[in-house]
């Protein structure tokens, strides 16, 4: 007896959006939904006063988490992999092509779902 199943259903034992799932929840380390959420929108992550060196005066700054959702794969792929030493907020994950393409896949389908 022959099975068919068709192009479309996920016949894997964890599906390309769940394994996604996973990777954003603790891909390594913190996850990318403490600092990104739901990834539609951004999000503050601290709030800060600093000294301006000219004026002397004390400014309010915030470092933002931008919306990740509608990035492009490059883009995506771009902030991923690159040297840290510049944000240094950001972290490191290093993770494989596979799992940088499942957790791309989930983020621009999070809010589908």
């Amino acid at each position: 007896m022959s099975i068919l199943f068709s192009q479309t259903i996920d016949t894997s034992f964890i599906t390309k959006f769940e394994y996604g799932a996973m990777l954003y929840e603790n891909p390594r380390g913190i996850g990318c939904v403490k600092c990104h959420g739901r990834g539609d929108k951004p999000v503050v992550i601290a709030r800060y006063k600093q000294k301006d060196k000219k004026s002397k005066k004390v400014i309010e700054k915030s470092i933002i988490a931008p919306a990740i959702n509608n990035v492009s794969f490059s883009l995506f792929i771009d902030k991923m992999t690159a040297d840290k030493t510049e944000s240094k907020v950001m972290p490191t994950y290093f993770l494989t092509d596979e799992e940088l393409k499942s957790l791309y896949y989930y983020i621009k389908n999070l809010n589908k779902k």
